[in-house]
């Protein structure tokens, strides 16, 4: 295994020799996800300090197997999965972390503890489910409606549609980067954002053949090519090169153009992202760059103890002894390093 380099930061490295895991994740409230195959785990670090750990099934929202096999198409749903699991897995998160019931309901008898236990239930489901709704609203409104209208009061500047396409391009890079740099000043979520590198580093300390403990992990990597951050950076870029070389006279079509688009640009995205995870090539090391830059703002060094959290929820789910003696050969690197770590899944957080 060769040795890493560092890329400015104190943790920050590249490693040539990497095997994906194809685990994925992303913070929660005090905690990580993971997920593997077919079921995902959360660890969350609860109050009293110790670490709760839960293992659910997977579904997709598509239950057709050979869809979720065709290339782009499997994005759109891949995509779609990752919310729905996201926002189910930060609602469990956060149930830790709500004020203790009153006194009337814990004198409840158990059939109204069941009631009421199915009624939050559905609460919930309409709850997340109306989240969803509003983040996807929310999301295309902002990034792809928002740079439309702002740029097209230039239209009659700019008479060149190549002009006026760039300028749409560089008004969304810099609404997300705005959104990306407002974010990350926000003291709530700065934790959360530890938890996001911890993530990243216990899953970078075993694509790279480390054992996984709390010292391999604070020492692997806080970027990953397949970062949702970097997901996002490629959706803007798509979204850029689709929209640079489909041209419409009306307005109303410019508009349902860019709706109708927003799928197929989230599985054109998902098969870079994709490809970046398994791929060590040059040119698409170079294309990850951009988006593995602005990992730096949603991710922050961990504490020893949100590592153990990461760990408890990749050991949750995810054999990594065996996936080091099948592809590292159990060369696992020591502490010492004879080599150091560092990389991460596909579409987190």
């Amino acid at each position: 295994m060769q040795r890493s380099t560092d890329t400015g930061g104190r943790s920050d490295r590249e490693v040539i020799c990497m095997k994906s895991s194809n685990i994925g994740g992303q913070a929660v409230m005090e905690g990580i996800m993971m997920r593997n195959q077919d079921q995902y785990s959360i660890a969350v670090r609860k109050p009293d300090q110790e670490i709760e750990v839960k293992v659910e099934p997977y579904k997709s929202v598509i239950n057709c197997k050979p869809l979720l096999k065709i290339p782009v198409i499997r994005g759109v749903f891949n995509f779609i999965d990752s919310l729905v699991v996201g926002i189910k897995c930060l609602m469990y998160s956060a149930t830790f972390y709500e004020e203790e019931e009153d006194a009337a309901k814990q004198e409840m008898t158990e059939e109204e503890k069941k009631a009421s236990e199915e009624k939050e239930k559905k609460e919930e489901k309409a709850m997340m489910t109306g989240t969803l709704i509003f983040s996807i609203v929310i999301a295309v409104a902002v990034f792809m409606m928002l740079p439309y209208f702002l740029t097209n009061l230039f239209r009659q500047v700019i008479t060149s549609k190549w002009a006026i396409s760039l300028l749409e391009s560089l008004v969304r890079v810099a609404i997300f980067l705005g959104y990306l740099l407002l974010v990350s000043r926000m003291k709530d979520i700065q934790r959360t954002f530890m938890y996001h590198g911890a993530e990243h580093k216990c899953i970078n300390c075993i694509e790279h053949g480390l054992e996984l403990n709390v010292e391999n992990v604070m020492k692997s990597s806080r970027l990953h090519k397949r970062c949702g951050t970097s997901f996002l950076f490629f959706v803007i870029i798509v979204s850029a090169v689709f929209l640079m070389f489909i041209q419409v006279e009306s307005h109303v079509w410019r508009i349902v153009i860019r709706l109708l688009l927003v799928p197929v640009i989230a599985g054109v995205s998902y098969e870079i992202i994709r490809l970046a995870g398994r791929s060590e090539n040059p040119v698409v090391n170079l294309l990850s760059k951009p988006g593995m830059a602005l990992q730096k703002l949603t991710t922050r060094e961990p504490d020893e103890s949100q590592a153990e959290v990461a760990i408890a929820a990749v050991e949750a789910v995810f054999d990594w002894r065996a996936f080091l003696k099948e592809n590292f050969g159990y060369q696992a690197v020591d502490a010492a390093g004879t080599g150091e770590g560092a990389a991460v899944p596909g579409m987190d957080a």
